[in-house]
C-alpha cells in the first residue's frame, strides 16, 4: 500500500476550478517535486495533504500510523519560547521516548519498564538527539539557542520550522518552498542531507537545481490536469516539451474538424434525427478542444530607457562595518555598460548593505560612490510592494500613466503591460491585498521595470515566483540592454543571466570571480585539492628553505604555468561527465564508452597533478 493515496480529488473556489478528479500516490523512497503556476492550486493541494483543508470531492488515504511532517511557508511558532524550547515543545516522537526513559530512571525497581524504555532509546537513536538538533541548528545559522522566537526574522522562523521537521524523522515530509530564506551553503547542505538520508518527500519549490539534484519524480498540475514524469527536472523539461508539441498538433487538428462541423451545424434543419443529435452533442467537445489556449507568455518589451554614458558607477575604496563586524574593506570597482553581475555569499556578509550603499540608501564608512549622469536605477528590494487598502492591480500601474513609452515612438497601455506579466483582464481588477505572495512579487517587479531603468538591481527576485514566471523573467532579463546586478540563491537563475560574480566571503573580503555560479562551484571544489597539496609539499620542504634555488628550464617554466589551468579544466570536464551519468538515458554500450572516457580524464588529472608538484618541488629546491 502507498504511504498516501490521492483518489479523484477536486477543488474549487467559487466559480474557479483549481483541479478536478486528480489522482496519484506517494510511496517510500519517492522524492516528488510538485510544479504548477501560482494561483492554480499548489497551496490548496499541500493544505489538503497536511490536513489543513479538505477536497470538494474524492479522498486522501493515509497508511495507518504514517508519520507526516509539513513545512509551510509561514510556520506558526510560539513567540514566547526560545529556539531550544521550540525544539523540545514540538510533537516529536523521539522526545516522548526520552521522556519515558527519564521516568524509568526514577523507578529502577521496575526492571521491565526500564528495559522497554532503554530499548526504545536504542531503536530511535535517541541518545544522540541533543547532538543532532544542535548540528542541524548550527547548519541553519541558529546558533543562539536562548534567542526567543519573537525576536527572529521571518527567514529564521522558517529555518527553525525546517529544523523541527527534519528532527521529527517523518515517514513523509511535505514542504512548501523549503529553500526560501536559505543561503547557498545551506541549500547545498540540505541537498546532501536528502541524498544521504532515506526521506520520502513531496515538495513545492521554484529552485530548479534543487529539483534536479533531489527529486526522482516531477508531478505537474497544468490547466487543472495532473501529469507525472518519472525522472529529475531535466527529464521533466524534455518530456513536457514533447507533450505540449503533441497537444498543439491535436489542437490544430481539432480546429480543422471544428470548421467542418460548424459548417454542418449551420446547414442542419430544425427537425433533427437521433443520429444528428449525437453529432451535435459531440460538437461542444470539439469546440472546446479547438479553442484550447496556453497561457505561457513571454515578456517582449523594448523599454525606452536612456542610454548609459561612459561613466556608469564607480566605487572608490568603500568600506562598511557594523560594530566589530566588517562587511567589506576598501572595495574598488568600476561598472561598465552591459555588465551582468551576480552577488553570492552567506547570509549576513553584507550583500543587501552593499546594494543600499550603491543606490544611496546608506553611506559607506569611508570611500565614495560616483554615479554617472545618465544612470537611472531600478531597485527591486526584498520588502516588496506597499499595499494600499482598496487599490486594484490596474490602478497600481496607472499611477505611472495610462500608457508607457517604448522605442521608436511606440507605446503600450497599462492593460497590455499587465497581460505581458501574466495578469489577465479579470485579474487586473482584483484588489492587491487578495493577490498571492508570488503575484505581488510579479506586480512589484512590473512597477520597477516600467520606470525604464538602465541599471537594474534585483535583491532575491525569484522568491515566491513559480517556474513559469521565472522563465518569463529570465527571458526578459536576457534581452535587458542595461547593467544588471542580482543577489539570488537561485543557482539556475544565476547561471542563466550573469557572467561574473561578486563573492562576499565575510570578514571584509569580496572576490570578483569571472564566471557564473556553476563555474564558481567547480573552481571552489577543485582549488582546495591543489592548495592543500601545495601546503603539504611546502611543509615537507621547509628544511630546504636555505638551500640554493635551482631554476627551471624555459620549457619547464612554460609547462608549469599551464598545468594548474589544465588541471582545473579537467576537473570541470570530470564533473560535467559525472552529472551526465545521472541525467542521460544511455544504453549499455554508451555507458561503457563514457566510463572509459571518464577514467581517461581521471588518469590525466592524476598524471598532470603529479607533474605539477614535481616541477614545484624542483623550483622550491
Amino acid at each position: 500500500m502507498n504511504y498516501l493515496s490521492v483518489e479523484n480529488i477536486s477543488k474549487s473556489y467559487g466559480e474557479r476550478i483549481l483541479f478536478r478528479n486528480i489522482s496519484f500516490g506517494i510511496n517510500t523512497g519517492q522524492k516528488i517535486g510538485f510544479v504548477a503556476k501560482n494561483g492554480t492550486g499548489k497551496t490548496s493541494l499541500l493544505n489538503i495533504l497536511s490536513g489543513d483543508d479538505t477536497p470538494d470531492d474524492g479522498n486522501v488515504v493515509f497508511r495507518k500510523d504514517l508519520k507526516v511532517s509539513f513545512l509551510s511557508q509561514d510556520p506558526a511558532l510560539d513567540p514566547k519560547l526560545t529556539i531550544e524550547e521550540t525544539i523540545f515543545s514540538s510533537d516529536n516522537p523521539i522526545l516522548k521516548v526520552i521522556s519515558s526513559y527519564e521516568k524509568a530512571i526514577l523507578h529502577p525497581e521496575d526492571t521491565e519498564a526500564y528495559q522497554q524504555a532503554f530499548d526504545a532509546m536504542e531503536a530511535h537513536h535517541a541518545w544522540d538527539f541533543e547532538t543532532q538538533y544542535k548540528q542541524i541548528l548550527f547548519k541553519l545559522k541558529l546558533e543562539d539557542l536562548s534567542q526567543r522566537v519573537a525576536s527572529l526574522s521571518g527567514g529564521q522562523k522558517k529555518r527553525l520550522a525546517l529544523a523541527n521537521a527534519l528532527l521529527t524523522q517523518p515517514d513523509l515530509l511535505v514542504m512548501d518552498e523549503p529553500t526560501n530564506h536559505l543561503d547557498l551553503e545551506m541549500i547545498e547542505w540540505l541537498e546532501a542531507l536528502f541524498a544521504k538520508e532515506n526521506f520520502t518527500l513531496f515538495m513545492v519549490t521554484h529552485d530548479r537545481y534543487f529539483l534536479e539534484r533531489v527529486c526522482n519524480e516531477i508531478v505537474e498540475l497544468d490547466e487543472g490536469n495532473l501529469y507525472s514524469y518519472k525522472g529529475n527536472y531535466s527529464y521533466y523539461l524534455e518530456k513536457r516539451e514533447a507533450r505540449i508539441e503533441t497537444e498543439a498538433t491535436e489542437t490544430g487538428k481539432a480546429k480543422q474538424l471544428y470548421k467542418q462541423e460548424l459548417e454542418w451545424m449551420r446547414r442542419q434543419p430544425k427537425a433533427r434525427t437521433t443520429k444528428s443529435k449525437s453529432r451535435i452533442d459531440d460538437f461542444s467537445d470539439i469546440k472546446s478542444r479547438a479553442h484550447k489556449r496556453r497561457n505561457d507568455h513571454e515578456v517582449e518589451l523594448e523599454l525606452n530607457m536612456e542610454r548609459l554614458g561612459t561613466k556608469v558607477v564607480e566605487l572608490h575604496n568603500i568600506s562598511k562595518s557594523f560594530d566589530d563586524k566588517e562587511l567589506f574593506n576598501k572595495f574598488d570597482y568600476n561598472f561598465i555598460k552591459g555588465e551582468r553581475i551576480g552577488i553570492i555569499g552567506k547570509n549576513g556578509t553584507g550583500k543587501s548593505t552593499f546594494l543600499n550603499i550603491l543606490t544611496g540608501g546608506m553611506k559607506p564608512d569611508s570611500g565614495k560612490v560616483v554615479i554617472g549622469d545618465t544612470v537611472k536605477f531600478g531597485y527591486y528590494t526584498q520588502k516588496g510592494i506597499k499595499i494600499k487598502e482598496g487599490q486594484k492591480v490596474i490602478e497600481v500601474i496607472r499611477e505611472f500613466g495610462d500608457y508607457i513609452p517604448l522605442k521608436k515612438g511606440r507605446q503600450i497601455s497599462a492593460t497590455q503591460l499587465l497581460e505581458r506579466f501574466l495578469f489577465d483582464r479579470k485579474k487586473q481588477y482584483d484588489f492587491v491585498e487578495k493577490l498571492s505572495g508570488g503575484e505581488r512579487k510579479r506586480l512589484y517587479l512590473c512597477t520597477v521595470l516600467i520606470r525604464n531603468p538602465n541599471f537594474l538591481i534585483l535583491d532575491e527576485p525569484t522568491n515566491d515566483l513559480d517556474i513559469v514566471t521565472l522563465n518569463v523573467l529570465e527571458n526578459f532579463l536576457m534581452d535587458f540592454p542595461g547593467c544588471l546586478l542580482v543577489v539570488s540563491h537561485d543557482r539556475y537563475f544565476m547561471d542563466k543571466i550573469v557572467d561574473h560574480l561578486f563573492v562576499f566571503r565575510g570578514e571584509g573580503k569580496v572576490d570578483d570571480f569571472p564566471g557564473n555560479y556553476s563555474d564558481f562551484r567547480t573552481y571552489e571544489n577543485s582549488t582546495p585539492r591543489i592548495e592543500e597539496q601545495k601546503e603539504e609539499r611546502k611543509v615537507k620542504n621547509d628544511w630546504k628553505a636555505n638551500n640554493d634555488k635551482v631554476k627551471l628550464s624555459y620549457n619547464e617554466q612554460k609547462e608549469y604555468g599551464k598545468l594548474e589551468k589544465e588541471i582545473a579544466n579537467l576537473e570541470k570536464s570530470r564533473e560535467t561527465l559525472q552529472n551526465k551519468f545521472a541525467t542521460e538515458k544511455w544504453d549499455g554500450d554508451e555507458i561503457d564508452k563514457q566510463s572509459k572516457k571518464l577514467q581517461e580524464i581521471i588518469d590525466n588529472i592524476d598524471l598532470k597533478t603529479t607533474r605539477y608538484f614535481e616541477l614545484m618541488e624542483k623550483l622550491e629546491e
